[in-house]
């Protein structure tokens, strides 16, 4: 019997196309006769549902959240009906209804949740929590092996899901500064093993690609012209602290006050040298930077972290010298141990520990790359256009005999110039924001170079022409010669652009005063703002400072608001629900 077509003679296809689209379809839409068929539409037409996809993120600066989302829709891409969806939101999930979940979270601080995931977290680990036995799930972890507790957070996760009976359907991955591939590869697994499919492709979340998106970026970073190089630290200082203003200007990049500037730096000449010398290679050598072929010099000198150690560089060391200190340190039970041996150590002076150096290629494949750092800009892009500028206190000290230096830090400092550019991107944050009603008054607590996000808050609210009332915390060692951006703070504590200052400098006396203390000593107005809606803000130090302006903060919501340590501690928890208290911690 002759089929019927379904590709008319007239439309615009050629007669091959034509040929086989009409046997294509009528293999789909036919009946057993082979005439076409709208019960074979219909059917054809309703297909399985999709599965459904949760997939959950815990992000600080935004690499997790963004991250969860291209993972979303690559999932529809796969046939899941997905969604993604912030931690912070976790009460809004109905878990006994929820059959498959992704969680992609970072770590920061000394092995803390984010900040948004908090409350997650004290729900999840609580007696309290929900069985999780209809819950097929699985974590990519995000950190860096350069703190202790690496993707701790995402370790903790995966464990409870474990121990609430959910069903781990792919392994956890835990991922350093450069996360890609580990991502593509857990994203295919957990697909293959969510999907059941008996094979497995590399599927690599879809970008996002918009038309306005600038052609510059973390894959393409903008080579910025460094435009100010002032010292903000005077002469007797303890501290070398810079203000830069890097140029984008023809860059397409533009930034949010709360932003950071990723910055891709190069290591020192001197130290590059340094290494080939006690390699007794002379930088000629070719060797892999990724899937290209460069000369070593240049290799560890634009694209290898060759100042702090890798855990395959600790390794190689201690299995060429097992008899030396460094391999009795990598037991497991003397973590602590190797942690304080590897404090101001580098990755010089393991290799001047061993006898007989690694070859070129072999030294290479040991290092970690060169990751970017960030850094909270500190100008509001209204006040000046086209710039971007930055505070940062450039890393210098002496450690086991040599004298070392922070990477980046010294790079914009000592090496950047109108050749060598600074390799620049912008990081969106997307937690870490000035009020959105410029009426609502803000509270912020930036100790030394924590001012920077402060700054640029308050040259965004200057400019805007916000009538909302700013009070600063600000603090460092001596007011003489430490007092950053002075000059301007002054200013707008004059003109009542600032409603309150309130300074701490640590040895200007002989009892220590830090900014916690100042908060404090103000308690009942603090309290005051707060009831009057402020926001309150603290950027720096997340080990130390951070931890007790927290505690300041809860105990002055006790001692000026009356409340006892559990209401106290609600309070604030509120305070966090209702984005009211953030923070840039490091």
């Amino acid at each position: 019997m002759t089929r019927i077509p379904f590709i008319p003679e007239n439309a615009p296809f050629t007669a091959e196309q034509r040929s086989w689209l009409n046997g294509f379809l009528a293999g789909v839409f036919s009946d057993a006769s082979g005439q076409p068929s709208l019960a074979g539409v219909l059917t054809s037409g309703s297909s399985e549902p999709k599965k459904p996809l949760l997939v959950l993120f815990g992000s600080q600066t935004g690499t997790a959240e963004g991250l969860a989302k291209k993972t979303a829709k690559a999932a529809e891409a796969q046939g899941f009906s997905a969604r993604a969806l912030s931690l912070e939101k976790y009460e809004a999930v109905e878990w006994t209804k929820e059959s498959n979940v992704l969680l992609i979270t970072s770590t920061y601080g000394d092995g803390e949740p984010p900040d948004m995931a908090q409350n997650f977290w004290n729900w999840l680990a609580a007696e309290t929590a929900p069985k999780l036995a209809n819950v097929r799930y699985s974590v990519l972890a995000l950190g860096d092996t350069n703190y202790s507790a690496f993707c701790e957070f995402g370790k903790k996760c995966d464990s409870r899901f474990e121990q609430l009976g959910a069903q781990r359907v792919f392994g956890r991955k835990d991922c350093d500064v450069e996360y890609e591939e580990l991502a593509k590869e857990w994203t295919a697994g957990v697909f293959q093993a969510l999907s059941g499919a008996t094979s497995a492709r590399a599927i690599e979340p879809a970008p996002e690609a918009e038309p306005t998106e600038p052609a510059y970026g973390r894959k393409n970073p903008f080579p910025s012209l460094l435009l100010k190089n002032v010292q903000l630290s005077v002469a007797g200082s303890a501290k070398d602290v810079r203000h830069f203003e890097l140029g984008l200007a023809g860059s397409g990049l533009s930034y949010e006050v709360g932003d950071a500037l990723g910055v891709f730096p190069s290591n020192s000449p001197a130290l590059v040298s340094e290494l080939l010398t006690t390699l007794g290679c002379d930088g000629e050598e070719a060797v892999k930077a990724g899937t290209t072929e460069l000369p070593l010099r240049l290799a560890l000198t634009q694209h290898y972290d060759i100042t702090r150690p890798s855990n395959d560089l600790l390794a190689a060391a201690a299995k060429r010298a097992p008899g030396s200190d460094l391999a009795a340190l990598l037991a497991p039970e003397r973590k602590d141990e190797l942690k304080k041996w590897l404090y101001g150590r580098e990755v010089i002076d393991v290799l001047l520990g061993l006898g007989q150096p690694f070859a070129a290629a072999e030294f290479v494949a040991l290092l970690k790359k060169l990751a970017p750092r960030l850094y909270s800009i500190s100008s509001s892009i209204k006040a000046h256009p086209h710039e971007v500028h930055l505070t940062v206190s450039a890393v210098r000290y002496a450690a086991h005999g040599r004298e070392r230096m922070g990477v980046a830090s010294t790079f914009l400092a000592d090496r950047v110039n109108d050749i060598l550019r600074a390799p620049v991107f912008v990081q969106p944050s997307h937690g870490f924001k000035p009020p959105e009603n410029p009426e609502t008054p803000m509270i912020m607590v930036g100790p030394g170079t924590g001012i920077a996000p402060f700054r640029a808050f308050l040259e965004e609210r200057q400019v805007i022409g916000a009538r909302g009332r700013n009070w600063l915390f600000f603090g460092d060692q001596k007011r003489a010669t430490d007092y950053l951006y002075e000059t301007q703070l002054e200013a707008w504590k004059k003109d009542g652009h600032l409603t309150r200052l309130d300074l701490a400098f640590s040895r200007d006396q002989a009892e220590k005063i830090y900014v916690q203390q100042r908060m404090t000593e103000a308690a009942s107005e603090l309290w005051a703002w707060l009831e009057a809606g402020a926001h309150f803000y603290v950027c720096g130090d997340a080990s130390r400072m951070a931890k007790d302006v927290d505690a300041a903060l809860h105990a002055a919501c006790e001692t000026a608001g009356g409340l006892s340590k559990e209401a106290a501690a609600a309070y604030v928890t509120k305070l966090k629900t209702d984005k009211r208290y953030q923070r840039d911690v490091y």
